[in-house]
């Protein structure tokens, strides 16, 4: 099964990702380390999380090449503008010990800034320290807005997306695949909220799979790359191993019927 993406620009991204949010100093360089020897290969962290020299130094004391790791980091509000992400990007480097970032995204829409930034992250691109820049919690609205003062399209949006959200994610979803833009899946275990569901269990007893693996394997067959997190070595592992099997279009429909407008996370609208 397919194990990559192409982005936009021809290069590749790992199909799926290991997520740090709220994972603190040692706790964050532990799970990732577990991470890197279960096979991830992409590692996303951001700024606000506070956990980039942790992620950085689990790296570099991995046995696993530099070149064979895809680094996400996350530009935060308040650096948002025409001067400060250049500042906010380098302090990100030096915080990971790393010499280029795989992946650069701005991590919510600040109205007011927004081309700004964007152009400011154009520019850090062309350093060639950021090999790839994004967005994160983009609305419809907001990347029309990008994509009509910019010829540079975002690599990635970054958004909350698993099935309890899919009817209001779904023209998300489908503008970022018109315009080439591969979506990344956040909280797409929805934070362990619905794991008793009816559906989802019969699904994992069906397939001899865990209800969080049926998430992702969904996710996956959405084509977006979902970046799950945990601390627990047996949990990273179980969630990485989701490429040897596949859901029917029935078990998908079944899947996508739960929707019913949960969120986990913050509403992108409500940071107007």
């Amino acid at each position: 099964m397919q194990t990559h993406k192409q982005l936009a620009d021809g290069s590749e991204i790992p199909a799926i990702g290991f997520g740090t949010w709220q994972l603190h100093a040692w706790e964050a360089k532990k799970a990732v380390t577990h991470a890197l020897n279960a096979g991830y290969r992409l590692i996303d962290t951001a700024r606000i999380y506070m956990n980039e020299s942790a992620v950085g130094a689990a790296i570099a004391e991995s046995e696993v090449k530099r070149e064979d790791v895809f680094i996400t980091t996350k530009l935060w509000n308040r650096s948002q503008g025409a001067k400060k992400p250049h500042k906010a990007f380098n302090n990100s480097l030096r915080r990971l010990k790393l010499d280029y970032i795989d992946l650069y995204l701005i991590h919510w829409p600040v109205s007011g800034k927004r081309l700004d930034t964007w152009q400011a992250l154009c520019e850090i691109q062309e350093t060639g320290k950021a090999k790839a820049i994004g967005v994160s919690n983009y609305t419809v609205r907001h990347l029309e807005e990008l994509l009509l003062s910019s010829k540079i399209v975002p690599a990635v949006n970054q958004i909350e997306f698993h099935p309890f959200i899919y009817e209001q994610q779904k023209e998300t979803l489908d503008f970022c695949k018109q315009q080439g833009i591969v979506v990344e899946a956040y909280s797409p275990l929805a934070h362990g909220h619905r794991m008793n569901d009816p559906v989802l269990q019969g699904l994992a007893k069906k397939h001899s799979k865990s209800v969080a693996q049926i998430l992702l394997r969904w996710a996956i067959q959405h084509n977006t790359i979902p970046i799950p997190k945990s601390s627990t070595e047996n949990r990273i592992k179980e969630n990485f191993a989701v490429f040897d099997f596949e859901l029917s279009n029935d078990e998908m429909d079944s899947v996508n019927n739960l929707s019913d407008g949960t969120r986990t996370c913050l509403n992108p609208v409500t940071m107007e």
